[in-house]
């Protein structure tokens, strides 16, 4: 069995390889794609546990992997309660390290992922540190996703994160409401290097967005800024001719 795995479709425009820690999440996302793409409900998803994975066999792995980037997790959060106490993430990022491959977080778990922050301002050339934006308001987030950090710590983390000389990104994804998305950058561009951006997917009522006008709207305020920035594939067929150049991964 290979644990550090290539992704898919969709999947693959965010990272060239990913390492899901764990099993199941408590953030209980009600736009989450998971519980349907592992043939599970919602609620068992809320029970999580740690993956077996042999360190021995999850080095072999590392050992081919130099030079390349793993992103901590598709399936999961890396910074999940959980790992407060079995802290599988922080020991995962020191064998990335040590095999020289590109430790990229991508968590909703704001302040709990600080622990990590003295190992990624270690090795910045090694490291990048990102979070998924969906709401400015937290009532909006409480609703949608209950079990994550509330979204202005999850801003507070990544405006730490680049003040300590780490690689920041964001992931705004999926887009729920694009006028909190657009506040978003508005709100975190000072400390955030790049911006990753995708539709709303596997829902009836992301029909009733305006993608186009959205898709616009969010290059044009990225260019203003000088953001570094990508557009997914399923957003970025929606954009007019002459803004579809979109920056290229830099994970």
């Amino acid at each position: 069995m290979t644990y550090v795995y290539e992704p898919r479709g969709r999947a693959r425009e965010y990272c060239e390889r990913a390492l899901n820690l764990y099993r199941n999440c408590t953030h209980g996302c009600r736009y989450c794609w998971v519980p349907a793409a592992m043939h599970t409900t919602r609620e068992q998803m809320l029970n999580p546990r740690v993956r077996d994975i042999p360190e021995f066999k999850l080095r072999k792995e590392l050992a081919a992997l130099k030079g390349r980037s793993v992103l901590l997790c598709f399936t999961c959060d890396p910074y999940q309660p959980l790992d407060v106490t079995e802290a599988v993430t922080r020991r995962t990022i020191q064998l990335l390290h040590e095999y020289r491959v590109k430790a990229v977080v991508l968590t909703k778990g704001g302040s709990r992922s600080a622990r990590d922050f003295d190992l990624l301002s270690t090795r910045p050339d090694l490291s990048a540190y990102g979070a998924t934006l969906t709401f400015v308001s937290a009532k909006d987030s409480a609703e949608w996703e209950p079990g994550a950090a509330p979204p202005s710590d999850r801003m507070r983390a990544l405006k730490r994160a680049h003040n300590l000389g780490i690689p920041t990104w964001a992931s705004l994804e999926p887009v729920v409401d694009p006028k909190q998305s657009l506040e978003i950058i508005r709100r975190t561009h000072e400390y955030v290097d790049t911006y990753k951006i995708g539709k709303w997917n596997y829902d009836k009522r992301a029909n009733t967005i305006d993608w186009a006008a959205f898709a616009t709207s969010a290059v044009t305020l990225l260019r203003s800024l000088g953001k570094e920035y990508y557009i997914k594939q399923d957003l970025a067929v929606f954009l007019p001719r002459g803004l579809k150049k979109a920056a290229k991964l830099t994970t």
